[in-house]
């Protein structure tokens, strides 16, 4: 059996990374969504255990300490990280998972997980992503500036995957995410590697595979 496949998603915060993996999950409903832990307050409408992991600040330090925690990182002021042993036991049982994590995290992943599929999610403009974070209402000016500043600063970590998607419209970035799974299904090492563990197990007196 094929190992799943382990997709990452992230990008600047508010462009739309939520909403396009939520998409995701309608459309494919085999695939398995990982939930993040973060130390964040919960924003309305939002679930422990479905939306994230809400954990103290204590409790996301002993899951660092225990090394509970695949990637973390701290971003304005609090921690985000991915359970460890989910993401593992996912793609054991052949299963194709997705993180929905931010950016730092998602260079971390990089280093444990090189075969992993990595995708930027872009907004059409920085006017737009303004317009986006704005529009929640939740967040002080100050952190809105913030934020458009670490997002400048994390597009030029662009380099570090492996595609990148424009979320102008959900339903067609949804498309599009959807299209790189799917060609990376078809890789052909994905099949070469298949083929030749099915060859093994064939009761041969001659190893067809050095034809």
């Amino acid at each position: 059996m094929n190992r799943g496949l382990l997709i990452v998603l992230s990008g600047p915060s508010g462009v739309g990374k939520g909403t396009v993996c939520a998409a995701l999950r309608r459309k494919l409903p085999d695939l398995t969504y990982s939930v993040s832990a973060t130390t964040r307050a919960p924003r309305a409408g939002e679930k422990d255990g479905v939306n994230y992991f809400f954990r103290t600040r204590e409790q996301f330090q002993d899951m660092i300490a225990n090394d509970a925690l695949l990637e973390y990182a701290e971003y304005v002021g609090n921690y985000y990280g991915t359970p460890r042993e989910f993401v593992e036991q996912t793609l054991s049982e052949g299963k194709d998972i997705i993180l929905e994590i931010e950016v730092q995290g998602a260079v971390k992943v990089r280093e444990k997980f090189p075969e992993g599929i990595f995708v930027f999610l872009l907004p059409p403009s920085l006017r737009e992503l303004k317009e986006r974070i704005t529009g929640r209402g939740t967040e002080s000016q100050a952190t809105i500036d913030h934020r458009l500043s670490v997002a400048v600063q994390e597009m030029n970590l662009l380099e570090h995957y492996d595609y990148a998607v424009v979320n102008d419209e959900i339903d067609t970035a949804c498309h599009r995410v959807e299209a790189i799974l799917i060609a990376e299904h078809c890789k052909r090492e994905r099949f070469l590697h298949e083929l030749f563990e099915e060859l093994d197990r064939l009761p041969l007196t001659e190893n067809v595979s050095e034809r």
